[in-house]
Protein backbone atom coordinates (compact mmCIF):
# COMPACT_ATOMS: atom_id res chain seq x y z
CA UNK A 1 0.00 0.00 0.00
CA UNK A 2 1.22 3.46 -0.79
CA UNK A 3 1.69 6.23 1.35
CA UNK A 4 1.60 10.06 0.70
CA UNK A 5 4.34 10.96 3.50
CA UNK A 6 5.93 14.63 3.78
CA UNK A 7 8.65 15.59 6.68
CA UNK A 8 9.60 18.98 7.46
CA UNK A 9 13.35 19.15 8.30
CA UNK A 10 16.18 21.16 8.71
CA UNK A 11 19.73 20.46 7.53
CA UNK A 12 21.06 20.67 11.07
CA UNK A 13 18.72 17.94 12.50
CA UNK A 14 19.93 15.11 13.81
CA UNK A 15 16.57 13.97 14.56
CA UNK A 16 15.60 14.67 10.92
CA UNK A 17 18.41 12.74 9.73
CA UNK A 18 17.55 10.10 11.69
CA UNK A 19 14.07 10.22 10.38
CA UNK A 20 15.00 9.82 6.86
CA UNK A 21 17.20 6.73 7.58
CA UNK A 22 14.77 5.08 9.12
CA UNK A 23 12.27 5.68 6.12
CA UNK A 24 14.82 4.94 3.42
CA UNK A 25 16.17 1.74 5.24
CA UNK A 26 12.20 1.00 4.88
CA UNK A 27 12.20 1.72 1.39
CA UNK A 28 9.22 4.72 1.95
CA UNK A 29 8.90 7.08 -0.68
CA UNK A 30 8.74 10.96 0.82
CA UNK A 31 8.88 14.58 0.08
CA UNK A 32 11.39 16.51 1.98
CA UNK A 33 10.78 19.89 2.92
CA UNK A 34 13.65 21.80 4.32
CA UNK A 35 11.85 24.53 6.14
CA UNK A 36 15.38 26.57 6.58
CA UNK A 37 14.80 27.36 3.19
CA UNK A 38 10.53 27.72 2.43
CA UNK A 39 9.24 29.87 4.71
CA UNK A 40 5.89 29.50 3.63
CA UNK A 41 5.97 25.04 4.03
CA UNK A 42 7.56 26.35 7.60
CA UNK A 43 4.28 28.21 8.14
CA UNK A 44 2.67 25.20 7.00
CA UNK A 45 4.28 22.54 9.08
CA UNK A 46 3.38 24.99 12.21
CA UNK A 47 0.00 25.64 11.29
CA UNK A 48 -0.55 21.44 10.46
CA UNK A 49 1.69 20.22 13.93
CA UNK A 50 1.33 23.71 16.32
CA UNK A 51 5.02 23.11 16.52
CA UNK A 52 8.30 25.07 15.65
CA UNK A 53 10.96 22.23 15.92
CA UNK A 54 11.18 19.80 13.57
CA UNK A 55 11.39 16.87 12.24
CA UNK A 56 7.35 16.73 11.63
CA UNK A 57 6.26 13.78 9.81
CA UNK A 58 3.09 13.86 7.72
CA UNK A 59 1.44 10.55 6.57
CA UNK A 60 -1.83 10.40 4.76
CA UNK A 61 -2.71 13.10 6.79
CA UNK A 62 -1.84 12.79 10.58
CA UNK A 63 1.02 14.39 12.00
CA UNK A 64 3.89 12.65 14.12
CA UNK A 65 6.50 15.32 16.09
CA UNK A 66 9.50 14.40 16.67
CA UNK A 67 10.97 10.60 15.46
CA UNK A 68 8.40 8.66 16.86
CA UNK A 69 9.12 5.04 15.35
CA UNK A 70 6.10 3.24 16.64
CA UNK A 71 3.89 5.89 15.53
CA UNK A 72 5.33 6.05 12.09
CA UNK A 73 5.41 2.04 12.17
CA UNK A 74 1.59 1.94 12.95
CA UNK A 75 0.59 4.61 10.68
CA UNK A 76 2.84 3.10 7.45
CA UNK A 77 1.52 -0.49 8.42
CA UNK A 78 5.03 -1.60 9.15
CA UNK A 79 4.43 -3.42 12.45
Amino acid sequence: MSHEVTIYTSPTCSWCAATKEYLYAREVEFEEVDVSEDMRRAMEMVEKSGQQGVPVVEIDGEIVVGFDRARIDALLDLN
